[in-house]
Formats: C-alpha cells, structure tokens, sequence
C-alpha cells in the first residue's frame, strides 16, 4: 500500500511541472490576444487589410488555445505575438 502510495505522489510531482509549464503558455496567450485587441483600438489608422489580417491571425490563434493541448498553447502564444507585432507596426 504504501509503495502504491510513493509511486502515485512520485508520478503526480513529476507531472506538475509540465502542467504548470502548459498554463503558462495558455496564460501567455490570453494575456497577449487582450493586447491584441488594445492595440487594435489604440491605434484606429490600420489600413482594412492589416485589420484583416490581424484578425484572421487572432481567429488561429483562439483555435489553437481551444485545442487544450500543449502544442495549441504555444502555437496561440507564436501567432498572438505575430499579430501584435502587425498592430504595433503599422
């Protein structure tokens, strides 16, 4: 019993990190699509195609945090971080 026990606390510690590190990437692209979207108001002089584009690139990036995976997480924080730089630049 006791074995069972340290096996299942062993297996979940080591498991925690990579948890913690998938919600981080999840946090990250919420924080970064509410940027988004500030940018966007912030700066009304976007030419229809870069709002275009910025929001096509918002709609990937919502579609890859609705995966709930690890690999969704990072591709939404790589495609909000593309679309904030198109805000930001223009």
């Amino acid at each position: 019993m006791k074995h069972a026990l340290l096996a299942g606390l062993l297996l979940t510690v080591c498991a925690l990190p990579f948890v913690a590190y998938a919600n981080d990437d999840n946090n990250q692209c919420q924080m970064n699509l509410s940027k988004v979207r500030d940018a966007k108001v912030a700066n009304p002089n976007l030419s229809d195609a870069v709002k275009s584009d910025i929001d096509t690139t918002v709609h990937r990036a919502e579609a890859a945090l609705a995966r709930h995976n690890d690999d969704g997480g990072r591709e939404c924080v790589a495609l909000t971080q593309q679309a904030l730089q198109k805000a930001q630049s223009n």
